[in-house]
This record gives structure tokens, C-alpha cells and sequence, in this order.
């Protein structure tokens, strides 16, 4: 949990050596996603990016945000992250067309969980977004609930109720993940 939280804060401030973060690319049909190596312009729902230090100008793209985070969990990561970007989902053309560069930094964007949304694979989304009245107007239509990062991230770092005695920080991220994006009595 600690490496994850480190990873956060690292996400999340200000570069302290000085220098700036990455720039957000723009979609390409060449843009592929990390997991499932399908094109991430043809799915509908919001998107993520990292950019890793080593590889410029070579982000990692992602079909869904549930990935992006996903990835940022991941133990076995091999280059360091830059920056992470989402779409923002406030400022796409609309759900099916999430847009090529409306990218917000993912610890400026908020998220509704939980809504009625399927994402890029056809599951239920965490869906982002730039603007905090959009995503509240967003939750109005399609249910769910808006919350920042910070909140968005503190279930991934305390034991959900029935799996308690699960061994290791990581030995319940996927259900407890699921559990996010679930509507509310459903």
C-alpha cells in the first residue's frame, strides 16, 4: 500500500526537480490499448494515458479509466510514471466519439462511480471528468456518484468488509474495483 500511495503523491504534485510534466498525446488510429491491443478510437467512454519516463512521446493508452488504474496498481511496472491523463469526458463530442485531446490530469479530474455508463469493453465505467458541474449533471441522467481521486482511491488501500482476511494489499484490488463501478442497489 505504501509504494501505492507513494505513487500517488508522485501523481499528483507539482514536479519538484523543476521540470515539466509530459504533454498529453493525441489519439491516433494508431493508438492501441495497453491490455487489450485493440484500437481505442473505435469504443465508446473515456479513456487514460501514462507517459513513462524513457519512453517520450509514447504513452501507454487505455481503453477504460477502471484500466488506467488498474495499470497504476500494478506491482511489476518497469519504467517510472510521468503524468497520467483521462478524458474528460465534459468536453468529448459525445459518449460513442470521447474525443482525441480533451485530457485532464487525473488527479485534477473527478469521477462518477457507479453509474449506469459502460465503458470501452462494454462494462460498467468509472467515468472522469474536467469539470466538477458536468460530472453532477452526468450522475443526474446516468446515476452514480461524483468523487475526487483521493476518495475515489481510498477503498484500494483499506480491506473491504468480506474479504478482510485476504493476505497482501493487492489480493482483493479486483473486487473491490468492481465494487466502485456497481450502481447504487444493484
Amino acid at each position: 500500500m505504501k509504494r501505492f500511495l507513494i505513487l500517488f503523491v508522485l501523481l499528483a504534485a507539482c514536479r519538484e526537480d523543476g521540470s515539466a510534466l509530459p504533454a498529453p498525446i493525441e489519439m491516433t488510429a494508431r493508438s492501441v490499448g495497453y491490455f487489450c491491443q485493440m484500437n481505442v478510437l473505435e469504443h465508446g467512454g473515456p479513456k487514460g494515458q501514462i507517459a513513462l519516463e524513457g519512453l517520450p512521446g509514447r504513452p501507454l493508452f487505455f481503453s477504460q479509466v477502471s484500466d488506467t488504474l488498474a495499470y497504476l496498481k500494478m506491482p511489476e511496472q518497469n519504467y517510472k510514471v510521468l503524468a497520467t491523463y483521462v478524458s474528460d469526458m465534459g468536453a468529448a463530442p459525445s459518449w460513442d466519439q470521447p474525443g482525441a485531446n480533451n485530457w485532464v490530469l487525473i488527479d485534477k479530474a473527478v469521477f462518477v462511480v457507479g453509474s449506469d455508463a459502460l465503458g470501452g469493453m462494454d462494462q460498467p465505467e468509472i467515468v472522469s471528468f474536467g469539470d466538477p458541474s458536468k460530472a453532477a449533471d452526468f450522475a443526474k441522467v446516468h446515476g452514480g456518484q461524483v468523487v475526487p481521486l483521493t476518495q475515489l482511491l481510498l477503498p484500494l488501500s483499506q480491506p473491504a468488509p468480506d474479504t478482510a482476511a485476504a493476505t497482501g494489499d493487492d489480493a482483493d484490488y479486483s473486487a473491490r474495483l468492481r465494487a466502485l463501478t456497481q450502481k447504487p442497489g444493484g
